[in-house]
């Protein structure tokens, strides 16, 4: 294995997005705990577009400055790892794939994370539930939506999902077209902590309470969370231990090995300010 170098991560979507997402800072930070001891730095790019991602890769294999690739955002029939594969640039895949590159422990338990939140909500009484979804191109999202539809089967439960793209502006929207229904959730779930933050608020200002009105919950946690007045209960999560977790990863690729990672911790509600009983009819 190479003993030192650059570790590259390209997020995609807008430039803004690493600025306003906290989830991407601990991730890196998680990571270079674990690489720069060893002599790895992280290379972290925004790409606004396919094109711009895979031009980045192919840069990055001809001046052999970076040794291995974290990939994340993974769609269905990602031609990422087919063009990171042709290139011959190692890499690990943030993803819940069948794959030996994935390192299925930074997100397999997206869709245990989603049925905890709506068990949750079932025993306070909520049988009428919204959700926020990100982009529904992500194997994450498909994965958690699909948790979502067998857990309303099982518990008889109504569901109405509104896709978003994970930002506050999004966020706003979601929610507004979500309790503007005839049949309004009695609580909603976002699949993020900055378009739960962001929908808090258009909430309030409608004069709607929370939580004797409608219940609001983040299937990620951050300190965005805890820090919103009120306080958003969150599914809990490490990200700087996903960090780690991809970091080993990489190391274990380029030692010649997979991407596996032992499974993560279960996710807890952290309870906090947002979530209460269902509004009796």
């Amino acid at each position: 294995m190479t003993s030192s170098g650059t570790v590259g991560l390209v997020i995609p979507g807008p430039a803004h997005r690493i600025g306003v997402e906290p989830y991407f800072v601990e991730l890196v930070e998680g990571m270079e705990e674990v690489l720069h001891p060893l002599g790895f730095g992280v290379l972290v790019l925004v790409a606004p577009d396919l094109e711009t991602e895979l031009s980045t890769y192919r840069r990055w294999r001809a001046d052999d400055d970076v040794r291995a690739v974290v990939v994340v955002d993974l769609v269905q029939d990602d031609v990422r790892p087919a063009e990171l594969a042709a290139l011959g640039l190692p890499h690990v895949l943030a993803a819940h794939l069948d794959s030996p590159w994935a390192c299925t422990s930074e997100i397999a338990d997206d869709s245990a994370r989603l049925e905890g939140a709506v068990e949750f909500l079932t025993a306070l009484g909520h049988r009428r539930i919204g959700h926020v979804s990100g982009p529904d191109h992500l194997v994450h999202t498909q994965e958690r939506r699909s948790a979502l539809a067998a857990i309303a089967r099982r518990s008889g439960l109504h569901v109405e999902t509104v896709e978003a793209d994970y930002t506050a502006a999004a966020g706003a929207r979601a929610v507004v077209d979500l309790l503007g229904l005839p049949h309004r959730p009695s609580a909603v779930v976002f699949d993020n902590d900055v378009m739960a933050v962001a929908a808090l608020d258009v909430v309030l200002a409608q004069g709607i309470s929370v939580p004797d009105d409608v219940s609001l919950l983040s299937v990620d946690d951050s300190p965005l969370c805890e820090v919103s007045v009120p306080a958003l209960t969150a599914m809990s999560l490490d990200v700087h231990h996903r960090g780690e977790r991809l970091g080993q990863a990489v190391l274990s690729v380029l030692a010649g090995g997979t991407a596996g990672q032992p499974p993560s911790p279960a996710s807890q509600v952290v309870v906090r300010s947002t979530t209460g009983p269902a509004p009796v009819a």
